[in-house]
Parts: C-alpha cells; sequence; structure tokens
C-alpha cells in the first residue's frame, strides 16, 4: 500500500468491512498473548505438579544409575531397552506440562477470535511467495515491530540467565555429584525462580502486544470516504436506482387506480387541483370506499374518466382538500365524512330512473 494510499484512508472500517475481514480470516490476533499462557501453564506444572512426580522420578534414575550391573547391554536390544524405560519415564514426566501449555495455548487463541474454517487463507496467491512484498513486510513498521519484540524476549531471556544462574554457578557445579533427587531439586527450584521472571516480562509484552496488534488491524481497514459511499450503496441500494423503482412503483399503482376509476359511484373535485372517485354498493360495504385519487394532471384524468363513464362529479373543494389529505385509496371514508358523503349519494341515486336504481355498478 502506498503512503498516498493510506493518506485517503482516513474513516473508520464500518461493521461490515471488520465482518468481512474476519470472515476472510483478517482478525487481530496477538501471538505475545498465546506465549504467556503457554508459559503460565509451565509454572503452573512446575508449582502444583512437579514437586509431587521429583521424587518419583528420582527413585527411578537412581535405580538406573546406582545399579548399573542389573542392566545389560550386551547388544541392541537392550540398550533399545533401557532406552524405552528412560523415555517412557521421561514421558510420563513431561506430559502434564505438554497438555497444559497445549490447553493454555488453545485457550489464549479461542478468547482473542472464535475459531473458524478459512478457505482464503490456504488458497495459493502469488504475494505469498513475491520477494518484492518479502521485503516490504520485513522492512515495514509490523515487521520492525515483531523485530522489536524478538529482540526484547532475547534479553530477557539473557539477563535472566546471567543473574540466576551468576549467583549460583559454583553451587550448581556442585550438585552434579550430589544424589539425583538433590538435582532435580535444584533445577526445580532455579526454574521456578527464571519461570516468574519470564512471566513478568511476557505479561508485560503480551499487554503491549494485544493493544499493538487492535490498533494495527484496526489502522489496515480503514476506508476511504468513497469505500464508505461504495459500501453503503452497496448494502442500501443505489439511490438512483432505489429511486426509479419507486417511480415504477408509484405509476403501476397510479395506473391500477386509474382502471378501477370506472366503477365509482361518484366523484368530487375542487374542481381542478384535486378529484376524489368514491364507490359505495350497500351490499358490498357499510360506508363508501376511495377507489381513486388524484392531484392536478391525475385529477383531470379521472374527471375525463368520469365524465366518459356517466359518473356524476360534484364540485366541493373543501370536501374534497380534506379527504384528500385524510384518505387513502382503498380504505373506507372516516366517520367525519359520512354525513357530506351521504348527501351526495342520495343527490345521485334521486337523479337515477328506476330502472338505474336496481341495475348495480360494476
Amino acid at each position: 500500500m502506498s503512503d498516498e494510499d493510506k493518506d485517503s484512508k482516513t474513516e473508520d472500517p464500518t461493521a461490515k468491512k471488520m465482518s468481512d475481514a474476519a470472515q476472510k480470516g483478517n482478525v487481530a490476533m496477538s501471538r505475545e498473548i498465546t506465549l504467556f499462557a503457554s508459559s503460565l501453564a509451565f509454572y503452573i506444572y512446575l508449582v502444583f505438579y512437579l514437586p509431587g512426580s521429583i521424587a518419583t522420578l528420582s527413585e527411578k534414575l537412581k535405580d538406573i544409575f546406582e545399579q548399573p550391573d542389573q542392566w545389560r547391554l550386551e547388544n541392541t536390544t537392550d540398550i533399545v531397552s533401557i532406552g524405552s524405560r528412560i523415555g517412557w519415564d521421561m514421558a510420563g514426566f513431561l506430559a502434564p506440562a505438554m497438555i497444559l501449555m497445549i490447553v493454555f495455548g488453545l485457550a489464549s487463541s479461542f478468547a482473542q477470535n472464535l475459531p473458524s474454517f478459512v478457505l482464503e487463507r490456504i488458497r495459493p496467491q502469488a504475494n505469498r511467495v513475491s520477494i518484492s512484498k518479502g521485503f516490504s513486510k520485513i522492512y515495514s513498521v509490523a515487521g520492525l515491530v515483531e523485530f522489536g519484540k524478538s529482540v526484547f524476549k532475547i534479553m530477557v531471556v539473557s539477563l535472566i540467565f546471567y543473574f540466576v544462574l551468576h549467583g549460583d554457578f559454583m553451587s550448581s557445579l556442585d550438585i552434579m555429584f550430589s544424589d539425583p533427587a538433590t538435582i532435580l531439586v535444584k533445577l526445580e527450584a532455579t526454574t521456578r525462580k527464571m519461570m516468574i521472571i519470564v512471566l513478568l516480562a511476557t505479561a508485560t509484552l503480551a499487554v503491549v502486544d494485544f493493544f499493538w496488534t487492535k490498533h494495527q488491524w484496526f489502522s489496515n481497514l480503514k476506508m476511504t470516504k468513497q469505500e464508505i459511499k461504495d459500501e453503503h450503496k452497496q448494502s442500501q441500494g443505489d439511490p438512483m436506482v432505489k429511486a426509479r423503482q419507486r417511480s415504477v412503483m408509484r405509476s403501476r399503482a397510479r395506473q391500477r387506480m386509474i382502471q378501477n376509476i370506472p366503477r365509482a359511484t361518484l366523484v368530487i373535485t375542487n374542481p381542478t387541483h384535486y378529484a376524489i372517485a368514491l364507490r359505495y354498493v350497500r351490499e358490498e360495504n357499510d360506508a363508501p370506499v376511495i377507489v381513486g385519487k388524484g392531484q392536478d394532471l391525475v385529477a383531470l384524468r379521472i374527471r375525463q374518466i368520469a365524465e366518459e363513464n356517466n359518473i356524476p362529479v360534484f364540485e366541493d373543494p373543501p370536501l374534497a382538500r380534506s379527504m384528500f389529505a385524510q384518505v387513502s385509496v382503498d380504505s373506507v371514508i372516516p366517520s367525519a365524512f359520512y354525513k357530506a358523503v351521504a348527501e351526495l349519494i342520495h343527490r345521485v341515486y334521486a337523479a337515477r330512473t328506476p330502472k338505474q336504481r336496481t341495475r348495480q355498478p360494476q
């Protein structure tokens, strides 16, 4: 990414952008937290499991080294036999540590992000084997931060070994000739002191790395103003397309309404700005129903259709304006208009011949 591209990405990433990144496996994951969790697991092993198992292992090793005459080493089978026994003893001694470290490591990863299977992470990509891309990653800000973390860990480990082992150097040489049980106890005490310092160092590094990783991940997902607009169009729909869709829907609704005007019983007008077409058939509804309404050109079209179909047209501007504002198409008129509309319907029926009165409008 060029500096110009970075400068243009000034907007915080949207929820959709972060969700899409997570689906592709691009999540904020601090490896130092996993390292701290593994170190903590090993320290728990040292404190709670190791003291009890040292005695057992010491007896087994003492049995081997203090009575070597009972172990024959005449052929390969003998060597494999003693090696297998020592190997199984050591496996039983170290297996709890391995299990604890695996469990704590997985738990620390799951706590940061739930596991998900992402094919995008294993899909072959040319830039992953690109030399130029590799150099750009090494000498990027993220690469320098990783280098700094590695240097910090090397320095911490070196200082631990120096201060812990420097003071116990002579005593460490003496225990080489001591009882096996004493050797293991001394090693356990020395390792515990070292692990305390390692835990403090890794905890500090994990906290710093956690916030740095979150910040870096968030910064890499930042968007330009145009990307925000494009995403909004993609999720909400293009405003021009939606406006066109609404226009088409209104046009179709208007067309259906115009087709229903010949079924009206009467039309109330403004006389030119508004037109309300009502249908009243006692067998269909208890009150008149609005089958169409319109303004300006639509109102003129409603009036034209009414005249073509011999539908009575009444000019009542206040009533037309009120009904246009308060009543929607295909709905029964409110009770507030009953009296005024009833008078008009009475006039319509009074003007009809007896034959027209018996014929119901379609």
